[in-house]
């Protein structure tokens, strides 16, 4: 089966963007796809066939307080407002093509790390409701400037800090060739985090958690070689930015987010003909 596996990282996921743009308008299909964090919340409009949805809510929307903001932090404890971008923004402002999301057969995954074990969680998407929006969220949750999302009674933040990359995931339910979306370059090595003590002290009462994210550099880097080593097997098909795209996670300039959104349009036109051979052939 054709698989999709997109990275996540904020705002570098206009370059994802730019890249399932052109996927939708040459055509190009996948049986399944998987989302982390920034992947899930613009990828999910592959599913729901809605080119330039993504970069055209986040160019109207980059300077408005509802959407990041810190007021909206200290006001609800989310720094991306969650009425704002998982009610008003599908519901009304601009509307999430639900209908079409449950009719197409491609199946869409995201990923949520459960803040008890610091273990990842995978969910599958059906039908873009309000409670699914609750997994994408999420997904989403950048920890200390998210509030844990609580479903079911578990408590849930960013997929990307126990699972980056799912390429592994994907192959283990059936994909067996997978094109891979990285918002950074190959040569990228995450490094530890600057703010370790801080963390250990925010995240005291979840030790899994500061575990996980205190480990993830290495874990990390360690999927990443991963990525590359199936690329070079033929069974992963990689896309990524040549050089560190440059860009905050919070980007709030709209000539910046057009310039990564290009830059992704770009890469995937150059990759085109190689992608469909690889996919088709």
């Amino acid at each position: 089966m054709k698989g999709l596996v997109l990275e996540g990282g904020a705002m570098r996921g206009m370059f994802t963007c730019g890249v399932l743009d052109v996927f939708m308008e040459q055509g190009i299909t996948f049986d399944g796809a998987i989302g982390v964090s920034a992947g899930a919340t613009f990828g999910c409009n592959l599913k729901s066939k809605q080119i330039g949805r993504a970069i055209r809510y986040n160019l109207r929307f980059a300077k408005d307080p509802r959407y990041c903001s810190f007021r909206s932090l200290l006001k609800t404890g989310d720094l991306y407002n969650a009425d704002f971008c998982y009610r008003q923004l599908p519901d009304e402002l601009d509307i999430f093509d639900r209908k079409t999301f449950r009719e197409n057969p491609l199946e869409f995954y995201l990923v949520v790390t459960d803040i008890e074990s610091g273990e990842p969680v995978y969910f599958k998407m059906k039908d873009g409701e309000a409670a699914e929006l609750e997994w994408m969220r999420a997904s989403a949750s950048m920890p200390l400037v998210s509030k844990p999302v609580c479903i079911d009674g578990h408590k849930y933040l960013d997929g990307g800090i126990s699972d980056s990359i799912p390429l592994k995931y994907f192959e283990k339910i059936g994909y067996d060739k997978n094109v891979v979306i990285l918002t950074q370059p190959r040569n990228y090595r995450k490094k530890k985090s600057r703010i370790q003590f801080l963390m250990k002290l925010l995240l005291a009462k979840y030790p899994e958690l500061y575990k996980a994210m205190k480990n993830r550099p290495e874990a990390y880097n360690e999927q990443t070689a991963y990525v590359f080593e199936q690329e070079s097997k033929g069974s992963a098909f990689v896309i990524c930015p040549e050089e560190s795209l440059g860009i905050s996670r919070t980007e709030d300039n709209v000539d910046e987010l057009k310039r990564v959104y290009e830059l992704g349009r770009k890469t995937a036109e150059a990759k085109l003909e190689e992608v469909k051979l690889f996919l088709f052939s």
